[in-house]
C-alpha cells in the first residue's frame, strides 16, 4: 500500500511541460507513480480542481542562525518551499572560535538585518567546524537545508581581529583553504563571498571578505572544484559592472570550474543600462571559460523602514551616529526641537540616490501603539495633514508615539506595463536565474520570502505574463539544475517527494504585517499565503491550510551525496 496518493490533479512536472491529470503516489517518502492509480494510500489528498507541482527551491537565504531556533524555517514553508541554501554572501556561523563569536554575531545583526537580542539569546554556540554545525540540524529541519561555506567566516577564523584590516598571506590563505576543504568533504554546498559596498559590519568596517584580493578568492575557488557537486556564489559591486567585477567572477568560476550566482538583478524604471551591464557578466564569463548566471525577482522592490533598526536610512550621511545611540536616547533626541530639524536638514543634502529615503509623504504607516494606532495603513503625509505638521514632524511625533516602533512602507518602483514586460523578458533570459529571497535577512525590512508565491499571483494569475507551467518551472527544475540537486525539482518517479497542492484561482503571497516573535521579543515581516493548500517534504506533510505541522521531515542536504556536479565548461 502506498503512504500518499494525490489524487485528480493537474500535474506541473517541472519540466515546464504541459499540465496533466494524473494521480500522484508516494512510498517511503518518493514518488513511485505519476498516473492512474487503482489502489487506496494510507493517506490520501483529493487534488481535483487543484495543481500539484514540485516543492519550490529557494537558492539564496540566510536561515543559518534562524534554524538554531525554528526548525520549520517559517514563514519559507508556507509559500511552498521544500529545499533552501543558506549561507549566502560569505556570512555563515561555521567555522568559529570562541573568540570571534561576539564579532560574528553583532556583525551578522548589521549586515543582514537580525536582531542582535534574538541572535544572543537564539543562537546556542554547540559547534567550532562546519561539519559539526551541519550535524546539528540532522532531523531537526522542516524544509531541506544546504548551507555553504562562507568567507568571511574562513577569514575571521584564521585572522581574527586583522580579518578586516588586511590582504592575507600565503599562510593564511593556505589555512582558509583548508578550512573551506573541511567544510566542503563535510558537505557543504559551496563557497560564498561578497565585495559589496553595503556590506560593513556593525563598527561601519568593511566585513571581512571585503579585505579578500583577487587572488585569494580565486584561490579558494580552486578548492571548490575539487568537490563534487559544489557552486560558487557572490555579490560583486552595485550599479555599472566593471571590467575588474566581470573578469573577477569569470576567474572564479573558471578556476573552480562552478556555476557563479550573484544577487541580485534589480529591474525598475530607467535602469536599463545598468541591467545590460550586469547581465553582459555571463557573456563574458562563458567567453573566458566561466558561467555566470544572475539572480533575480519576480516583483517591484519593496521595503519596509524602521527607526529601529536604520536600515537604508542610516546610509543618510550624518544620521549614522543617531542610529548607533540606544533607543531610549533616540527618543529624547526626536523630542528636542533643534536636533530633530537639523536631522531634517541634513537628509535634504543627501546624495540623490538617497533622497528617495526621506520623501516621507509617500511612505505607508504600520503602527502599533494605542495613541498611534489612528495612522495605522495611512501614508505619513495623511498623518501630517490630520496632525496640522510638516511630514517629517509628523513623522517624529508618530516615532515617539510609537516608541520607534514604527514600520514605514515604501511604495514599490516599476509597478507599469513596460517595466513588467523588462521584468519577464529578463526572467525568461539564460543568463538568470528566479531567486534571491534573504529569506531569514533582513526580517523587519523585506518580504521577498515570499517570491514564490508573487510569482504565481502576479505572473500567472493576475498579469498574465507566464503560463503556469513555466513559472513552475522557474521555482523547481531551474534551480534545482543550476546546484545538480538529485531528484529534486521534478515529479517523476524516483524522485522525493517534495510537492505542493495548489489553487492557482487564489493563490496570493498574502499581506506582509509585523509578528514580534523571535527569541527577545523582536520583530519580523511574515505573511501568510492563499491558495496554498498543502505541502510535503520528503513525502510528509509540514504545511496544511497556511499552518505549519509538527514534524521535521527535511535533511540536510549535502554536495556529492544530494547534488552531482554541474561543470561551467559544460
Amino acid at each position: 500500500m502506498l503512504d500518499l496518493i494525490i489524487r485528480g490533479g493537474q500535474v506541473i512536472d517541472g519540466t515546464g511541460a504541459v499540465a496533466r491529470r494524473a494521480d500522484v503516489g508516494v512510498l517511503d517518502g518518493r514518488i513511485v507513480v505519476v498516473g492512474d492509480i487503482d489502489e487506496p494510500g494510507r493517506r490520501e489528498v483529493n487534488a481535483d480542481g487543484l495543481f500539484v507541482t514540485p516543492g519550490f527551491i529557494d537558492v539564496h537565504t540566510h536561515y543559518d542562525a534562524q534554524a538554531c531556533w525554528d526548525g520549520t524555517l517559517s514563514p519559507s514553508p508556507l509559500h511552498g518551499v521544500t529545499s533552501v541554501f543558506s549561507g549566502n554572501c560569505g556570512f555563515t556561523l561555521a567555522p568559529i572560535e570562541d573568540q570571534d563569536k561576539d564579532y560574528m554575531l553583532n556583525m551578522l545583526s548589521r549586515v543582514e538585518g537580525m536582531p542582535i537580542e534574538a541572535l544572543e539569546s537564539g543562537v546556542g554556540w554547540n559547534w567550532s567546524t562546519t561539519a559539526e554545525y551541519l550535524d546539528q540540524f540532522e532531523g531537526r529541519v522542516m524544509p531541506n537545508v544546504g548551507f555553504l561555506v562562507g568567507h568571511s567566516a574562513l577569514r575571521r577564523a584564521v585572522m581574527h581581529e586583522e580579518a578586516t584590516e588586511r590582504a592575507a598571506t600565503a599562510a593564511e590563505i593556505e589555512a582558509m583553504r583548508a578550512l573551506l576543504a573541511a567544510g566542503l568533504a563535510a558537505g557543504g554546498m559551496g563557497f560564498s563571498s561578497t565585495w559589496s559596498p553595503t556590506h560593513t559590519d556593525h563598527r561601519g568596517v568593511p566585513v571581512p571578505s571585503r579585505s579578500a584580493t583577487r587572488q585569494e578568492l580565486i584561490s579558494l575557488s580552486e578548492v571548490v572544484g575539487q568537490y563534487p557537486g559544489t557552486a560558487l556564489e557572490f555579490i560583486p559591486d552595485m550599479g555599472l559592472f566593471s571590467d575588474d567585477i566581470k573578469d573577477l567572477m569569470a576567474s572564479m568560476s573558471r578556476a573552480a570550474d562552478r556555476v557563479l550566482n550573484w544577487n541580485m538583478l534589480m529591474i525598475y524604471p530607467g535602469n536599463e543600462d545598468v541591467v545590460d551591464s550586469q547581465l553582459s557578466a555571463g557573456d563574458y564569463a562563458a567567453e573566458h571559460g566561466g558561467k555566470v548566471v544572475a539572480l533575480t525577482l519576480p516583483e517591484p522592490g519593496k521595503l519596509r523602514l524602521s527607526f529601529q533598526s536604520g536600515v537604508a536610512f542610516d546610509a543618510i550621511p550624518g544620521w549614522g551616529p543617531f542610529f548607533r545611540l540606544p533607543i531610549p536616547e533616540r527618543l529624547q533626541f526626536l523630542a528636542d526641537p533643534e536636533r530633530r530639524a537639523e536631522l531634517d536638514r541634513t537628509a535634504q543634502t543627501a546624495p540623490k540616490n538617497l533622497l528617495e529615503f526621506v520623501r516621507w509623504g509617500r511612505y505607508r504607516l504600520e503602527t502599533f501603539s494605542p495613541e498611534a494606532g489612528r495612522f495605522n495603513g495611512g501614508t505619513v503625509a495623511e498623518a501630517a495633514a490630520a496632525l496640522g505638521l510638516s511630514d517629517w514632524e509628523a513623522v517624529c511625533v508618530v516615532l515617539r508615539m510609537d516608541q520607534l516602533r514604527t514600520g514605514f512602507f515604501m511604495p514599490a518602483r516599476g509597478d507599469d506595463p513596460a517595466t513588467w514586460e523588462r521584468r519577464r523578458t529578463a526572467w525568461r533570459d539564460s543568463r538568470t536565474l528566479m531567486g534571491a529571497s534573504d529569506a531569514g535577512a533582513h526580517l523587519d525590512t523585506i518580504d521577498t520570502f515570499s517570491y514564490t508565491t508573487r510569482l504565481l499571483e502576479v505572473a500567472v494569475r493576475q498579469q498574465p505574463l507566464l503560463p503556469a507551467e513555466e513559472a513552475v518551472r522557474m521555482l523547481t527544475g531551474d534551480p534545482a539544475a543550476l546546484y545538480g540537486l538529485r531528484d529534486r525539482g521534478r515529479i517523476a518517479a524516483g524522485y522525493a517527494a517534495d510537492l505542493v497542492v495548489l489553487d492557482l484561482d487564489r493563490v496570493s503571497a498574502g499581506l506582509p504585517l509585523t509578528r514580534h516573535d523571535l527569541p527577545g521579543g523582536s520583530a519580523r515581516l511574515y505573511s501568510e499565503p492563499a491558495g496554498v493548500e498543502h505541502v510535503f517534504v520528503n513525502g510528509v506533510q509540514v504545511v496544511e491550510g497556511n499552518k505549519l505541522g509538527a514534524e521535521r521531515p527535511g535533511v540536510i542536504l549535502r554536495s556529492g551525496r544530494d547534488t552531482q556536479t554541474i561543470r561551467a565548461r559544460a
